[in-house]
C-alpha cells in the first residue's frame, strides 16, 4: 500500500509581509482560511485515496468488486451507542488533519518554520530592497530548499533550519523554537545542534576579539554585582515572616486557612506604612523638640493594660504634642519675644504637620486598599475560571529540587485538587423544591435570634456605659485612689471583648443548625452575623466618645482619654484573642486526645478570626488622631499573633473537613476591611476634624474652634514670613479647602473602582464565552465528520 500523501500548507511570501500572525479577532479571515484549508484537505484525501484504489486494482481485481450499496454504507450510530464505530475513512480524514501531521510531515514543518526564519532574518537585518545597489541585491539561487522543500532529506531540512536559527537573536531563537509544532525529543535535538554549533562560533569570536583587561574586569563586576542583586533578593524573601512556614500552611490545611495569615500580612504592611509618616513627620520631631509637660508619674506596670498613669504624658497621646513652630528661633519673654536668628523661609508648624501626617496616612491607606482589591477581584476571576486539567497537568514546578520543598508542593497540589473536587460536587448537588423551602425557614429563624442576640448586646453596652459613667463621676468626687480608678477603666473594655469572645461560638451554633451544604456560604453567614455585632457596637461607642461622656482628670485632654479607651479595648481584644486559642485550640485539642480517645481536632474557624482582625484595625484607624503610635501597638499585636497562631495551628488543629477555595473569600475580606472599617474610620475622624472642637489647655490644636482651622492660621502665618509663596495660599484656598474637588476626586475614584471591576467582569464573561467556543469546535468536528461520512457513503452507492 502507498503511504498517505504528505499534507503541507505552503504560505506564500507576501502574506506575511507584517511578520504577524492572524488575529483571532478577524472573524472573516479565520473563516476563509479554514475554508480554504479544508478544500485543500478533501482535494488532497481525495487524490491520494484514488491512487490507493489504483493500486489495489492493479494488485487484486477480484477484492475490487462493487459491493451493494447497504453493505458499504456506515451504519447510523444509535442513541444509546456512546462511541459509535468508523470505519476506514473517517480515519482517513482525521489522520489527514493538521493535529495528526505532525509525526508525519516531520520535514514540512521543518520547511516551513526554515522558510518563516529566512523570511524574519532578513526584514530584521537587511535593509529596504529599493535602498540597495543592483549587484547587493539577494538572488534566489542560494535558497533552492526553499524553493522546492520536497527536494530535500528531513537532515538537510534540519540543518538548513538551524543554519537560519543561529542567524537570530537568541530572543527570537528560543521563540521560534517555542512556537514550533514539533515534538520535544525533536526540540532537544535541533537545541543540542544548535548548542554544538554556537559553540565554535563563541570560541572564534574570542580568538579574533579577545577581551581586554578592562572590558574583562567591567564583566568580572557586572556579574559579581548581580549576583549580589541575586542573593539580596532571596535574604529578603527569607527574612519575610513566616515565609516557609506559608507554603507550609498552604500545602496541609488549604487556601481557605492560607487567607487569614495573607490578610495579616496586609494589614502588617497597612499598619508599617501609617507608622512610618506618623513617626518621621511628627512623632521623631517632638522627640528632638521636646514640650515642656508635666512631670510623668513613676511606672507601675498596671500601665501596659491602661494605657495610663507614666503613658498619659508621652509620645503616645495627643495631649503630649504641642501647637508651636519647631524650627522658630524666637523665645516669649515678659518683655516679649526675642529672636536671635532670623526667622526660616518655611518654618515647620507642627500642628499643620500633625493633621497633614494623619490625612497622608489614611490617602496612602486607600490607595493601597483600592489596589489590593483589585488585585484580589482579578485573581479571584482566575482561580473561577479554572479547570482541574490545567491543575493537573500544568500546576507542578519543575525548578523545585529541594526535598522539603517537593514535598510541601505535592501537599499543595493535592489540597487544591481536594478544593476543585468539593466545589465541583457542591455545585452537582440538588434539592427538591420542599427541601428548599425548609432549609430557608430555618435561615430566617436563625437570622432573627442573631439580630436579637445582637441588640440584647447593644443594649447591654449602653446600661453599663452610663453605670460606668456615673460610678467614675462618684469616684472622682470621693477621690478614691490610683490603683481603683485605674481598674474600673478596664471594666467597658472587659466586657465588650467578652461579648466579642461568646457570640461568635453562638452563631456557629446557629450555623450548625442550618445546616449549609457549602462551606463558602458558611463561612460568609459567620461573618456577617460578627460584623454586625462589631460595627453596631463600635457605632455605639464612637458616639459615645464624641458626645464626651469620658470621665478625664482637669490636666488631660478628651482626646488624651479617648487615645486610653482605644488602647484598652487593643490591649483587651488581644488578650481574649491569646485565651480563645489557648481554650479552644489548645485544651480542646487535648480533651479530644486524652479524654474521648478520638484522632479529630478542632477546625481552624476563620470567619471569627478574620473579624478579630477587622476588629482591631478599625480601632487602630479610629485612635490615629488620638493616640500617633498606635500603629506601632498594632504592628506588634499582628507579629505576635502571626506566630503564636501560626504555632497553634500545625500542632492543634486540622485540615478543614469540607476544602473549598478561598480566592473569592480574600475579596471578601480584603473588601470589609476597605468599606465598613475603613470607611467608617475615615467618617469618624473627618467629623471630628471638622465639627469637634478641640481641648483648650492641651495638644496640638487648642485654642482652636476645629481642627480645621489650623490650616487657615498656617496658611496667613506663611504669607507673613515670606510673601514670595502666596501662590501656595491661593493653591491651599481654591484646591484644599474646596469641596467640590474633594467631591469630583471621590467621585473619580469610585467610577475607576466601578470601572476596573466591570472590566474584569467582561473578561470573565469574554473568556466563559470562548471557553463554550472551544466546545464547539469539538462539535463542529463531529459535524463535519458526519458530513463526510455522509458524502463517502453517496459516493459508494453511484459508483
Amino acid at each position: 500500500m502507498s503511504q498517505p500523501p504528505s499534507i503541507t500548507l505552503h504560505v506564500p511570501e507576501g502574506s506575511e509581509s507584517d511578520g504577524q500572525e492572524p488575529s483571532p479577532d478577524n472573524e472573516r479571515a479565520l473563516h476563509t482560511s479554514f475554508h480554504q484549508l479544508i478544500l485543500e484537505q478533501s482535494s488532497l484525501i481525495e487524490a491520494g485515496l484514488e491512487l490507493e484504489m489504483q493500486e489495489r486494482t492493479r494488485e487484486s481485481p477480484a477484492h475490487l468488486a462493487v459491493p451493494d450499496a447497504c453493505a458499504t454504507a456506515w451504519p447510523e450510530p444509535r442513541q444509546d451507542e456512546e462511541h459509535p464505530s468508523h470505519s476506514s475513512a473517517p480515519l482517513q480524514i482525521l489522520a489527514s488533519m493538521p493535529s495528526r501531521t505532525i509525526g508525519r510531515s516531520l520535514g514540512a514543518i521543518i520547511s516551513q518554520y526554515c522558510n518563516r526564519t529566512a523570511r524574519l532574518r532578513r526584514r530584521s537585518v537587511r535593509p529596504p530592497l529599493q535602498q540597495l545597489c543592483r549587484t547587493a541585491r539577494p538572488s534566489l539561487r542560494h535558497y533552492d530548499l526553499e524553493s522546492d522543500p520536497s527536494r530535500a532529506t528531513l537532515q538537510e531540512k534540519r540543518c538548513l533550519l538551524v543554519k537560519e536559527l543561529l542567524s537570530l537573536s537568541p530572543s527570537q531563537c528560543s521563540h521560534m523554537l517555542l512556537t514550533m509544532p514539533l515534538s520535544l525529543a525533536e526540540k532537544r535535538i535541533l537545541r543540542r545542534q544548535l548548542s554544538g554549533q554556537r559553540g565554535p562560533v563563541r570560541q572564534r569570536a574570542q580568538h579574533w576579539h579577545p577581551f581586554s583587561p578592562c572590558a574583562r574586569s567591567r564583566v568580572c563586576v557586572g556579574l559579581g554585582c548581580r549576583g549580589l542583586w541575586y542573593r539580596l533578593l532571596s535574604l529578603l524573601r527569607a527574612a519575610q515572616p513566616g515565609h516557609y512556614a506559608l507554603k507550609q500552611i498552604g500545602g496541609r490545611f488549604g487556601s481557605s486557612v492560607l487567607s487569614y495569615f495573607l490578610f495579616l500580612k496586609t494589614l502588617l504592611m497597612l499598619n508599617f506604612c501609617s507608622f512610618f509618616i506618623l513617626l518621621a513627620f511628627v512623632v521623631v520631631l517632638q522627640a528632638v523638640y521636646p514640650a515642656a509637660s508635666v512631670s510623668p508619674q513613676p511606672f507601675t506596670g498596671l500601665e501596659l493594660l491602661t494605657g495610663a498613669g507614666h503613658f498619659t504624658h508621652s509620645l503616645l497621646y495627643y495631649g503630649y504634642y504641642s501647637n508651636a513652630t519647631l524650627n522658630d528661633p524666637c523665645t516669649s519673654t515678659p518683655e516679649g519675644s526675642v529672636c536671635p536668628l532670623p526667622a526660616p523661609l518655611l518654618p515647620y508648624n507642627l500642628p499643620l504637620a500633625y493633621l497633614f501626617s494623619v490625612g497622608a496616612s489614611f490617602l496612602v491607606t486607600c490607595i493601597l486598599l483600592v489596589y489590593s482589591v483589585s488585585c484580589s477581584f482579578r485573581e479571584s476571576v482566575k482561580s473561577a475560571i479554572g479547570d482541574l486539567a490545567i491543575k493537573v497537568f500544568c500546576a507542578w514546578d519543575f525548578k523545585v529540587i529541594q526535598r522539603r520543598s517537593v514535598k510541601l508542593q505535592c501537599e499543595n497540589i493535592c489540597t487544591q485538587l481536594k478544593e476543585l473536587l468539593a466545589e465541583r460536587r457542591s455545585r452537582c448537588r440538588s434539592q427538591s423544591r420542599c427541601q428548599r423551602l425548609r432549609h430557608g425557614l430555618v435561615v430566617l429563624l436563625a437570622w432573627l435570634l442573631a439580630l436579637g442576640w445582637v441588640s440584647g448586646c447593644v443594649l447591654a453596652v449602653h446600661y453599663l456605659m452610663e453605670h460606668m459613667h456615673t460610678v467614675q463621676q462618684e469616684q472622682q468626687a470621693q477621690g478614691s485612689g490610683r490603683w481603683q480608678q485605674e481598674a474600673i477603666l478596664l471594666v467597658l473594655p472587659l466586657v465588650v471583648s467578652l461579648l466579642n469572645a461568646l457570640m461568635p461560638h453562638l452563631f456557629n451554633l446557629l450555623a450548625m443548625w442550618e445546616k449549609q451544604d457549602s462551606p463558602v456560604t458558611q463561612v460568609s453567614v459567620a461573618i456577617f452575623r460578627n460584623l454586625i455585632l462589631k460595627v453596631v457596637i463600635l457605632s455605639l461607642l464612637c458616639y459615645h466618645w464624641l458626645s464626651r461622656s469620658v470621665i478625664c482628670s482637669t490636666e488631660e485632654c478628651w482626646e488624651t482619654c479617648v487615645g486610653q479607651e482605644l488602647y484598652r479595648f487593643m490591649v483587651m481584644d488581644f488578650i481574649f484573642t491569646l485565651l480563645d486559642t489557648l481554650f479552644g485550640e489548645l485544651i480542646w485539642r487535648l480533651i479530644l486526645e486524652k479524654r474521648l480517645k478520638t484522632k479529630q481536632r478542632p477546625e481552624f474557624d476563620i470567619a471569627r478570626n478574620v473579624l478579630e482582625l477587622i476588629y482591631g484595625q478599625t480601632l487602630t484607624w479610629l485612635g490615629v488622631l488620638f493616640a500617633p503610635l498606635l500603629p506601632a501597638v498594632q504592628m506588634l499585636k499582628l507579629l505576635l499573633l502571626f506566630y503564636i497562631k501560626k504555632t497553634s495551628l500545625l500542632r492543634n488543629c486540622q485540615s478543614p473537613s469540607k476544602p473549598w477555595q478561598a480566592s473569592r473569600m480574600s475579596t471578601v475580606f480584603i473588601t470589609l476591611l476597605c468599606f465598613p472599617s475603613f470607611l467608617g474610620a475615615a467618617a469618624f475622624l473627618s467629623y471630628t476634624v471638622w465639627s469637634v472642637q478641640p481641648s483648650e489647655t492641651c495638644g496640638p490644636f487648642r485654642g482652636l474652634e476645629t481642627i480645621y482651622k489650623s490650616g487657615k492660621r498656617w496658611v496667613l502665618v506663611l504669607e507673613q514670613s515670606n510673601p514670595n509663596i502666596t501662590w501656595f495660599a491661593w493653591v491651599y484656598q481654591h484646591l484644599l479647602e474646596n469641596t467640590c474637588l474633594l467631591f469630583f476626586m471621590s467621585v473619580a475614584l469610585i467610577a475607576g473602582i466601578y470601572f476596573n471591576i466591570q472590566v474584569v467582569r467582561g473578561r470573565q464573561k469574554v473568556i466563559c464565552l470562548l471557553q463554550e467556543q472551544i466546545a464547539n469546535e469539538g462539535k463542529d468536528k463531529l459535524f463535519l465528520m458526519e458530513k463526510l461520512r455522509s458524502v463517502y457513503q453517496y459516493r459508494g452507492r453511484c459508483s
